[in-house]
Order: structure tokens, then C-alpha cells, then sequence
């Protein structure tokens, strides 16, 4: 890889601490170091051509300050480059042949310093929350060493979770894989020695569901996923694959940061973690079946109790993430339904290797629920869509079950690993 580069004005920050861990990208070995970084203008939304591309503008930032926004070209419409422009950005395309500028009417005055991110659009359209450095990066005590797999889309939340620990702490090695290396990371993985690789459920899923033997040949010492509601289905999956590691999920947004992370291998919280306040660490409360967190790393603007739009359901002393409010409840015939709870069902059936819940217009009722379901290879034969409804109905109430269950051949996943369940 090339970046066109110019002399730059002395650095703003010192080197961050992880300055010479090892990098691998796109099949070369490198450090954050020997990384060449690329003149940006200021402030700056970057759209990177390639991961190599976004982790030289990362570093630039941890050098110079720069103000910056950074994402992929894919994730960026017409759009929202005009609503960065108008915002005063100068967009531009990064790649080999260096920096591409789009310089906005009317300029501005840069933040020194600010991060910004786009949200995953999940709510709806996609907009900027503010961060620093310092507040995305939330893992702060020593480490063991360890060398991370990063699949995510450059910029995104947990993109930057991954990247500030390998920045901010010595020993935090980083492969990264382009998206045309997704479905063969695990022994892009093996070959360079990972360890530890975080990713969504969806991600792990699908790494299980296409090639679990070659899964498994990855020495994995910590797991962790996040980005999406994780079941009691997934966690116990990857342990059966892993019994020695540690295996963790992280629930984290762009507002909140990363506010629960949980080691014990069960599915949710503990409900004594409810509105429990200690210093320096977020406060975690339920209102109307939503979960609301004040965070002491929330994006710039946003202070005290934030609501999240996430549903949870309290269960057993857990307390679980079920899906966003304004998608996961479906009104059959004046029931609720959560769709998270019947997704939980199906995943549990030793046959599914991954399940999406959706409410269908019906007559008479107004919604039914309905299923799109991934069969594991072996299982395809075995299970069809009465033995899954029927397994939904032993574990559910009647307008919960299930009306239709389609069978599809793959895991579908959008570019931040995620498949809208």
C-alpha cells in the first residue's frame, strides 16, 4: 500500500502507547509505527478505500488531533456527503493515490481533537455522535498480550473498541481482514497467529454455520461478541467449540459506549446490576421494558440517563436484551409478542444455526408472526417447518407461535455484521 504524504507540523500527542504492536492488513505485517500517515484536511470525513487506508487515518488522528469522521464510501450516501459538506467537512476519498478532497461551501473551524461516528442507521437514518479518543477507549487496565482479529467496517463503533486497544496498549497485536476476507478469516486468522476476535452474533454464526472444523483450528484465548442481542444459543455454541476460553459480550453504542461487559457465559445481566451507581462506571436502569444507562462515556452533548431504544425482558434474575423497541414487539390480535423471545426459541432448536422474527399483516388479527430460519448442514434433512413450529409451540404461547417458517440457504449479513434480527 501507498499514501501520498507530506511533511506534517510537529505531532500534537505523543506516539500512543501501542506505537510498535504489530499490524496485519491486507497480508502485510507492519506496526502503527511504520504506517505512513496521510495529510488530512481539517476537519475531515474520510472515506477509506480500503481497511489499510482507515487504520494511516486512525493513526494520523492519534498524532495531529485532527477532527475526524471516518467510514467507508459504502456507508456514505449522496446524501450524507452533502450533510457533511453542509456540516462543513472537507470529504474526501483516501486511497493509494493518496487524499481526493470535496471542500465544503462554506469551511469552518476544526474541533481539535473530536472523533465523530456515524450510528448504524438502525432508528433510521444514519447520524454523527461526537467522541475523543479517550472516550472510546473504555478497556484501560494492562492486558494480557494478545493478537486481535478486527472484521469490522472501518469507522463503525466497534471498529474503533478494537483499534483504541491496540493503539492505547502495548501487546494488543491487530490482523484485519477485508470484507472479501470474511468468509475465509479463520485461517487468515490461524496463519497469523490470532488469539482473540470479536464480532457480532450474526459473525460468529455464520463462521459456524460455513466451516466449523476450520473454526476451531483458530487457537482462540478470548471471544467476544456484541452489536446485537446475544442468546443463551450462540454463547453455549461457541463454547462447546472452546472450552478454555474466555468468552464475552459488550453491550456498547455510539451513545453510550461500552457500558456491560459480562464473562460468565450466560445470556443477559444480573438483575442486581440494575441501578447500581459506583464512580467512574455506568449506571444501568430499566423504564416502560427499556434499557436506559448514564454512562461516563457517552458522546459529546449527551449527558445523564439515556434511553438506548432497546427492549429488555427481565427473566430467571437476568436481565436480557431482546431487540430494538420499535422492531421487536409485534401486536398479534392485541398480544404482545417480543421477537427477540420466539428468535431465542428457535436458535435453541438443536437444528437452527440462526433465526430472524418479523411480524406479517394477517386478517383478522392485524400481525402474525412469522420466521426466516438457517439449518445447520447436518440438520438440514432433519428439521422442517412443522417440527419447528411445533417446538415453538411446547415453549410458547399460542399467538406467539410462529404461522409461517421460511428455510433459507445462507446467514444473510450486511457490511457491519449485522443481519437485522
Amino acid at each position: 500500500m501507498t499514501v501520498a504524504t507530506s511533511r506534517h507540523p510537529a505531532p500534537a500527542h505523543p506516539e500512543p502507547a501501542g506505537v510498535d504492536n504489530r499490524l496485519v492488513v491486507g497480508g502485510a505485517a507492519l506496526t502503527w509505527r511504520s504506517l505512513p500517515t496521510p495529510t488530512l484536511p481539517d476537519p475531515a470525513a474520510v472515506l477509506a478505500h480500503s481497511a489499510a487506508h482507515a487504520l494511516t487515518a486512525a493513526r494520523q488522528h492519534a498524532v495531529h488531533g485532527t477532527e475526524l469522521l471516518l467510514s467507508t464510501a459504502s456507508r456514505v450516501d449522496a446524501a450524507m456527503r452533502a450533510e457533511l459538506l453542509e456540516a462543513g467537512f472537507t470529504v474526501s476519498v483516501l486511497d493509494d493515490d493518496g487524499v481526493h478532497p470535496s471542500v465544503p461551501a462554506q469551511p469552518r473551524a476544526a474541533e481539535p481533537g473530536r472523533l465523530w461516528l456515524l450510528t448504524s442507521g438502525s432508528t433510521g437514518r444514519p447520524k454523527r455522535v461526537g467522541h475523543t479518543l479517550d472516550t472510546l477507549t473504555t478497556v484501560r487496565a494492562d492486558q494480557p498480550d494478545r493478537t486481535w482479529l478486527c472484521p469490522y467496517a472501518p469507522g463503525t463503533y466497534a471498529w474503533w473498541q478494537v483499534v483504541t486497544l491496540s493503539l492505547t496498549q502495548p501487546g494488543q497485536h491487530l490482523v484485519v481482514v477485508e470484507p472479501d476476507e470474511l468468509d475465509d478469516w479463520p485461517s487468515v486468522a490461524a496463519a497469523h497467529g490470532v488469539d482473540a476476535a470479536s464480532g457480532t452474533p450474526t459473525f460468529w454464526r455464520r463462521t459456524l454455520y460455513r466451516d466449523a472444523d476450520a473454526l476451531a483450528r483458530v487457537p482462540l484465548r478470548q471471544i467476544t461478541l456484541g452489536g446485537e442481542p446475544v442468546d443463551q444459543a450462540i454463547l453455549d455454541q461457541l463454547r462447546e467449540v472452546f472450552p478454555a476460553a474466555r468468552i464475552s459480550w459488550i453491550y456498547a453504542s455510539s451513545e453510550v459506549g461500552a457500558s456491560i461487559v459480562v464473562h460468565d457465559g450466560r445470556a443477559g445481566f444480573p438483575v442486581d446490576w440494575l441501578d447500581r451507581e459506583t464512580p467512574g462506571r455506568p449506571t444501568l436502569s430499566v423504564r416502560d421494558d427499556e434499557l436506559v444507562v448514564t454512562s461516563p462515556y457517552h458522546g459529546a452533548g449527551l449527558a445523564g440517563p439515556i434511553r438506548t431504544g432497546d427492549r429488555v425482558q427481565v427473566l430467571d434474575g437476568r436481565v436480557l436484551i431482546t431487540g430494538r423497541l420499535d422492531s421487536d414487539e409485534i401486536n398479534v390480535g392485541g398480544s404482545k409478542v417480543s421477537a427477540g423471545v420466539v428468535r431465542g426459541v428457535l436458535a435453541g432448536h438443536p437444528a437452527v444455526a440462526w433465526a430472524r422474527v418479523t411480524g406479517r399483516r394477517a386478517p383478522v388479527l392485524g400481525r402474525m408472526v412469522v420466521a426466516e430460519v438457517v439449518l445447520a448442514p447436518a440438520d438440514a434433512g432433519v428439521a422442517d417447518e412443522a417440527a419447528l413450529v411445533r417446538w415453538c409451540a411446547d415453549r410458547l404461547p399460542e399467538h406467539a407461535v410462529p404461522r409461517r417458517i421460511r428455510v433459507l440457504t445462507d446467514i444473510p449479513v450486511k457490511e457491519t455484521l449485522k443481519s437485522d434480527v
